[in-house]
């Protein structure tokens, strides 16, 4: 098949759906299908170019065995509500043209929109009109509500009635749209997308990388021998309500052996650390490379999963997929009837979103109980090998693709 993948974020962006996206696209192109990318140039979650990449131009390369075509895009250095609706803006406006070419010249069988950011919809929808390819929306979160949920964008007037009537107007034009979770899924009915339209399409944990292991290096490495340690490893956002983390850490300060490790980058990462001073149980350390994951996933005696109330159901932290995978338990932030309560439920303990006092108990809990810790730790490995395994989610997702070959290829 020929199918070009839309996504403004793109591998090498170790995180989120950059990592998705990209490893979606090489493991379709090692499957012998081929496959082009327009993406923007590589920012996030350090939310800055990388090096070796330029703002200003548009440059096509072979990537991992997929042609991508980099576009410019404006990155904001503080990131507010408006600026990344800038950010998405400024995607959509500088991916049109290659969209559009790529889509006439290459004759796609299917173009594949990934959301955020729904500004380059538009556009796919025209692309796949031109070429008779279908058109395929996968919604790796709500980006709209999330902004309204997050305090980003005012949820009341006339922006927000637009953005709401944009996105159920978007939704419902492409043949097949996709989420990662079923509460997801089912959301997209309230938005008056078909349900013969809707597919199911998980992210993945990577199992053959990502293996229980009973000690870590980087307890030496950092100096955390003997240590309990809670570590939340991932983007420092919003939608994370991860400055509830501060308060369990002030929580936990009665006990000497906790220690609460937060490893990663995002747009509130430096606001995060001044708030923490003084916190003499909390370290905070950049993302580490991709080959040691397995190895800093290990330093966890418990995973967190915080996560903001009102965002429940809007966006499945990826970062789950790979905690499971580990072997560890995990404590989220998320109310009972959640689809992330639901994921976690025998891992784990799901506890009353933004509440440290919660979260704080449900570690003693876990800690001090070795029986249920065990049997936490054990099914979490069993859980990410029966719903998260790679190959059997993109083996579905080839068998649901390969029906909208178009004809003359089938």
């Amino acid at each position: 098949m020929n199918i070009l993948i839309v996504s403004l974020n793109y591998a090498p962006e170790p995180t989120g759906i950059g990592l998705y996206s990209g490893g979606l696209a090489t493991e379709l192109a090692t499957r012998g299908h081929r496959v082009k990318v327009v993406a923007a140039v590589p920012h996030y979650p350090q939310w800055r170019i990388f090096d070796g990449y330029s703002g200003w131009l548009w440059t096509s390369n072979i990537e991992s065995g997929v042609s991508v075509t980099r576009c410019p895009v404006y990155v904001p250095a503080d990131v507010s509500g408006l600026k990344r609706i800038i950010h998405y803006a400024s995607f959509a406006i500088s991916s049109f043209f290659p969209i559009i070419a790529r889509a006439l010249f290459f004759r796609p069988d299917i173009i594949l929109n990934v959301a955020p950011s729904l500004g380059t919809a538009p556009t796919t929808l025209v692309s796949a009109k031109l070429t008779g390819a279908k058109a395929w929306l996968h919604l790796q979160d709500f980006e709209i509500e999330a902004a309204f949920a997050t305090g980003h964008v005012n949820a009341s007037g006339i922006v927000a009635n637009a953005a709401r009537w944009f996105e159920k107007a978007v939704m419902k034009r492409f043949d097949i749209v996709s989420s990662i979770s079923p509460e997801m899924c089912h959301k997209l009915t309230e938005k008056q997308v078909g349900t013969e339209q809707i597919y199911e399409f998980r992210n993945w944990a990577e199992l053959d990388h990502i293996k229980p292991q009973a000690l870590s290096s980087y307890r030496s490495k950092w100096r955390l021998e003997n240590k309990k340690i809670a570590l939340y490893s991932g983007n420092i956002a919003s939608k994370q309500g991860i400055e509830m983390l501060l308060d369990l850490a002030r929580i936990m300060s009665v006990d000497p052996e906790f220690h609460l490790v937060i490893c990663g980058e995002g747009a509130n990462r430096l606001a995060l650390e001044d708030k923490a001073k003084g916190l003499a149980n909390i370290s905070f350390y950049d993302l580490q490379p991709m080959e040691n994951l397995s190895e800093l996933l290990a330093l966890a005696s418990i995973h967190l999963l915080p996560q903001k109330a009102d965002a429940a159901d809007l966006v499945l932290p990826s970062k789950l997929t790979n905690m499971l995978a580990s072997g560890r338990p995990v404590v989220a932030g998320a109310a009972a009837g959640t689809g992330l309560a639901r994921e976690v439920e025998g891992c784990g303990l799901a506890v009353e979103p933004e509440n440290a006092q919660a979260m704080a108990d449900a570690i003693k809990l876990l800690i001090g109980n070795e029986q249920h810790y065990a049997a936490f730790a054990t099914e979490a490995r069993v859980r990410a090998e029966a719903r998260w395994s790679k190959k059997a989610i993109i083996d579905a997702l080839e068998q649901h693709m390969m029906p909208l070959r178009k004809k003359e290829r089938a």
